[in-house]
């Protein structure tokens, strides 16, 4: 008897989702859905990209590992989702007073259409001076002077700018997807380990590691037996917030106004990710969709290295790069909850051309 043609048409599809569910990056451009992706060991040299460049996701592409928030993912994240508390990661726009790294502060101004009955705002906002996503218009690779997928120089300013790698792509696409939050301040606090946020100290892999452990996450990718999922969106505690709010505002200010230069005598310095070959290779081989942490640079400012984190980040891998984010609620009910993962959204800010957006996060329980 012949099999019902909905039957039928069932099995083949499920043979499709099986195929695509085990399915190896293994000819550009990638396929998002894939399962199993090149370690950063493993990259494929492209044509005229810089060695360690990640740019497989096509010739105009300017979404980067945003890719990986595929509708299958972003579904299966959404079973994060039990309580409903909501837990946003955003610093009011007037945080911090004086930006560091010498940029402009937030002015705001009330616009009067007519007294008494209307009013508009007016916003002054440099991008990076608080809660932010660091684009991928924001940072080159230095030695070969390409951003992602190699956009220039002259593609962002100057006579003929065009729209590669500008923040509305991201915008478009969206940003939503598991959440995973490491907890260093509150491990640091409970093993007695001291540092100073407003301080170059660099947080090593091993200690993220037995920060995770601590927590009941395995932190490397699944693909080596440990927890953290294609696509993941990973957060970093690192204490700076939490510093911040607890200094004055005369404090605070002459930290932050602290004299910048390129280059290890740095006067602007803060804790955040070492930039060691270990955690080079997690956040690469781990897939996240992309990383941010509570503090200014998210890597340790100064780089001590010959490179910085945010040339393999943003220009290499196409990974957006979230700093400032205010993780101290978060944080509060992750501990509560005894669970160290969430629903995340994002919505960067849709601006034809730009550098970079405020977060308009949010963390959901």
């Amino acid at each position: 008897m012949a099999e019902p043609k909905n039957t039928s048409n069932q099995r083949l599809t499920q043979i499709k989702d099986f195929l695509t569910m085990n399915k190896t990056a293994t000819t550009l451009p990638w396929d998002p859905d894939c399962t199993k992706f090149p370690s950063r060991k493993e990259l494929p040299s492209i044509p005229g990209a810089p060695e360690e460049a990640a740019w497989c996701w096509g010739e105009n592409d300017y979404l980067g590992r945003l890719n990986l928030l595929t509708p299958s993912r972003v579904a299966a994240a959404g079973k994060e989702i039990r309580t409903g508390e909501i837990i946003p990661v955003n610093l009011p726009l007037t945080t911090p007073e004086a930006p560091a790294f010498g940029r402009e502060p937030f002015r705001h101004e009330i616009k009067i259409l007519a007294e008494n009955i209307a009013y508009d705002d007016i916003y002054h906002l440099n991008t990076q001076s608080g809660a932010q996503w660091d684009g991928f218009r924001h940072f080159a690779h230095i030695p070969s002077g390409s951003f992602y997928n190699n956009t220039k120089g002259e593609d962002i300013v100057g006579p003929h700018p065009n729209h590669k790698c500008s923040i509305h792509h991201w915008a478009e696409h969206g940003i939503a997807g598991r959440g995973v939050l490491l907890d260093y301040r509150g491990y640091a606090y409970k093993k007695g380990i001291n540092y100073d946020p407003y301080e170059y100290y660099p947080i090593s892999f091993e200690q993220l590691y037995l920060c995770g452990k601590d927590q009941g996450i395995d932190i490397r990718p699944q693909a080596q037996g440990g927890d953290i999922r294609i696509g993941d969106l990973l957060f970093i505690r690192s204490g700076w917030v939490e510093q911040y709010n607890l200094k004055s505002s005369e404090e605070r200010n002459a930290l932050a106004l602290r004299p910048h230069a390129l280059g290890k005598d740095d006067g602007q310095r803060y804790a955040g990710v070492s930039q060691e070959q270990r955690v080079l290779d997690w956040l690469h081989d781990c897939y996240f969709a992309a990383v941010a942490g509570d503090a200014p640079a998210f890597e340790a400012w100064p780089s001590h290295e010959d490179y910085h984190l945010h040339e393999y980040i943003l220009a290499l891998w196409g990974m957006p790069l979230g700093e400032m984010l205010d993780l101290e609620r978060l944080a509060a009910k992750c501990r509560e909850r005894g669970r160290w993962t969430f629903f995340f959204s994002s919505a960067p800010a849709n601006v034809p051309g730009g550098v970079s957006s405020h977060v308009n996060g949010t963390a959901v329980f």
